[in-house]
C-alpha cells in the first residue's frame, strides 16, 4: 500500500468527505482528490499536517507498519460539527453558542432523561 493509499484509508476511517478532510489539511479539494488518484506524490508538509491534524502516525503514513493512530482518532461528530460551524456568519455562530449552552444546563438539571 502507497502512502497516498493509506491517507485515503485514513480519511474513510474518520469518515470524512474528501472535501472536510482537505480543509482539516489546507489543501485544494483538487489538489487533495488528485493524492488520492495518485496524480500527485504527498510530501513531508502533507504528511505532517495529516498527523498533526488527525492524530495519524508518521511513521504508520510512510511505512505502514504500526499503528494508524498515535492516539485515539478524533471524534467524527466533532469533526463534523467544526466544519458545519465555519460555515455560519458570526451572528448564527453566536446563536449556536447560546443554544449549547442552554442545552448543557438542561442536561444537568436532568429534564432531558425520560422518566422510566
Amino acid at each position: 500500500m502507497t502512502v497516498n493509499q493509506r491517507i485515503k484509508q485514513v480519511r474513510n476511517t474518520l469518515n470524512l468527505s474528501q472535501i472536510r478532510f482537505a480543509q482539516g489539511i489546507y489543501l485544494s479539494n483538487g489538489y487533495y482528490a488528485g493524492i488520492e488518484l495518485d496524480n500527485y506524490k504527498a510530501n513531508q508538509r502533507i504528511i505532517e499536517l495529516i498527523a498533526s491534524k488527525y492524530g495519524v502516525s508518521r511513521h504508520w503514513l510512510e511505512t505502514g507498519e504500526g499503528k494508524m493512530f498515535d492516539k485515539d482518532p478524533p471524534d467524527g461528530k466533532l469533526e463534523q460539527m467544526i466544519g458545519l460551524f465555519r460555515e455560519l456568519n458570526p451572528y448564527f455562530q453566536d446563536f449556536l453558542f447560546d443554544m449549547m449552552n442552554k442545552l448543557i444546563k438542561l442536561q444537568n438539571t436532568g429534564k432531558d432523561k425520560k422518566d422510566s
